[in-house]
């Protein structure tokens, strides 16, 4: 997950902690699955609880970089093939995909965890905390699981193998995912900035989706309380894209300036020309948007005026036509205050190029019944949030239905705990099995739907 700013998550942490939000399910609400169904699911996940901790604190300990999650891969290729399943490997370059036919039959349904890690210091202490360093963009870096890919790992590890003890019990099939490189490309664009397709995407090229009718997905939060889901109808994530700029100017000796081109004085002027385009060129009353540079290198020396500067950042909208619309005034935007100043500006967008997550209005209404019932009525409508996830490529092909889950460790707090992408992030791994919950109730119920 993309994560920028935690005060989405802060404010729906606030509304999950208001007794006006949190209301259970009522009676007379259809229920997702039967009692009996619900009971035998519910002794399932009794018995691969301890797995469920077990299996996250393994891949915590051991995380791996997008494109790298061989371990992981291998990991959960073993589990299922041990549960009996067809295994594929390699899908999307190290993803894992199984399916569990059911005994009756019926419609296909896919259920998504990621397993990749950050590159980020884990600062948790916690006794299984990670000590693993790989490469990552030409440099040795400390690699930690500070998104939550390892619980989310684990839950379908653990959807798996309640399922398939329950396969009598099924009408259709469960189609698995285990994807790698949700995180970005896990490899360096070529001279023309392309990269190869990676994380859903390339699962989706080599079929993944093939005959599947819906598909279920969720985030790991400790800024939702422990216990409740956080969903919501239409755009809930934002899409994402990479910004590459690259001013050119002609190099000079710092003492005159005139003799050359400054892109450095170039490049300050385009970051405070790009900071109009939300504020004052997109309709941001419709849907809100953010533009954001993160980066900015270029020179060696204190009285050298460099050729050139780049700069990356990240561009973040709700809507497809908003999002083309912000992409072509960061091009001219860009390149018009670059030119007034005598140099050129090159604009380029990607690898990471993700489309909102949009949860489809119908799907996500057939399904509440289903997520309440698994959450003990505890599903709550959350903010938009600007942070953004490849499960929308899924959701470009089928029906698609994302939700958070609150983690919230303990003894923290729900709005002040450390968020997503943090040194310090953690879960509550009493949140793995209402993950199981909810992810396997979801399919069994979108399975019994006519």
């Amino acid at each position: 997950m993309k994560l920028r700013s935690p005060s989405s998550f802060r404010r729906a942490a606030q509304a999950a902690a208001s007794s006006t939000l949190l209301v259970l399910a009522s009676a007379a609400q259809a229920q997702g699955v039967d009692a009996p169904t619900l009971q035998a699911l519910d002794a399932q996940i009794a018995k691969v609880s301890p797995q469920l901790v077990a299996w996250r604190r393994d891949i915590h300990a051991h995380p791996e970089l997008s494109g790298q999650e061989l371990r992981t891969a291998a990991l959960v290729a073993e589990h299922l093939r041990g549960l009996g399943l067809s295994v594929q490997t390699g899908v999307g370059g190290t993803g894992v995909v199984a399916t569990l036919q059911g005994a009756h039959p019926g419609k296909l349904v896919a259920l998504r965890a990621d397993m990749d890690a950050l590159p980020v210091p884990e600062g948790t202490g916690l006794p299984f905390a990670s000590q693993v360093k790989a490469q990552y963009q030409g440099k040795e870096v400390p690699v930690m699981h500070a998104c939550g890919h390892d619980g989310h790992t684990a839950i379908l590890m653990g959807v798996a193998q309640a399922l398939v003890a329950m396969k009598g019990q099924i009408h259709g099939s469960v189609r698995f995912i285990f994807q790698p490189a949700e995180e970005g490309a896990p490899s360096e664009p070529d001279a023309k900035g392309v990269s190869p397709s990676f994380g859903a995407k390339a699962m989706i090229e080599q079929g993944v989706l093939k005959d599947v009718q819906a598909i279920y997905g969720l985030h790991l939060v400790a800024n939702i309380p422990l216990g409740v889901a956080g969903y919501r109808s239409g755009p809930l994530m934002a899409s994402a894209d990479d910004i590459h700029i690259d001013v050119q100017g002609r190099g000079a000796h710092g003492s005159a300036p005139w003799a050359g081109v400054d892109p450095i004085v170039a490049a300050s002027q385009v970051v405070l020309g790009l900071q109009t385009v939300v504020s004052r060129q997109l309709n941001i009353s419709e849907e809100p948007a953010v533009v954001t540079i993160g980066a900015i290198n270029g020179g060696t020396r204190f009285n050298i005026i460099p050729d050139k500067v780049e700069m990356q950042g990240t561009l973040r909208t709700f809507d497809e036509g908003m999002r083309s619309d912000a992409q072509k005034r960061i091009r001219n935007t860009a390149q018009l205050i670059a030119e007034s100043s005598g140099a050129k500006a090159e604009v380029r967008f990607g690898p990471v190029s993700y489309p909102a997550t949009v949860n489809s209005p119908a799907l996500t209404q057939a399904s509440l019944p289903a997520l309440k019932q698994a959450m003990n009525g505890q599903a709550v409508v959350v903010p938009k949030v600007s942070a953004s996830e490849d499960f929308s490529e899924f959701q470009k092909v089928v029906p698609g239905f994302f939700y958070f889950l609150g983690a919230t460790p303990k003894g923290q707090q729900a709005a002040t705990a450390p968020t997503n992408h943090s040194p310090r992030f953690d879960i509550n791994e009493d949140a793995l099995p209402m993950g199981v919950r909810s992810l396997s109730v979801l399919a069994l119920d979108f399975l019994n739907r006519s």
